[in-house]
């Protein structure tokens, strides 16, 4: 799904908003998550999943097309994404994948 797949569907549920409005809400939120991550916040979303950003500590990595030549790759923070026990169950439920 994409973010206009999203705000689309938001849009349907909510007929009283208009499109703009859904798209409004729907950007804010991903902005207020977004800055939660910069300041190193956890974000927890009660039965959907919970956001962190990682740290990944500097290493020497490689050029694939050239595999001799080693390449520097800073230290920097990942978004990392942990899935709730709700939504995990939902999906395994919906597509009759075994519990596990």
């Amino acid at each position: 799904m994409t973010k206009s797949q999203l705000i689309e569907e938001v849009a349907k549920q909510m007929p009283g908003m208009s499109k703009r409005d859904v798209e409004i809400v729907v950007e804010t939120i991903f902005k207020s998550m977004t800055d939660a991550l910069v300041r190193r916040d956890r974000i927890e979303i009660r039965g959907f999943g919970s956001f962190i950003a990682k740290k990944r500590r500097a290493r020497e990595g490689r050029n694939p097309r050239k595999p001799d030549v080693k390449v520097s790759v800073p230290q920097k923070h990942v978004p990392f994404f942990t899935c709730g026990k709700e939504l995990r169950e939902r999906v395994n439920m919906l597509t009759g994948a075994p519990e596990g």
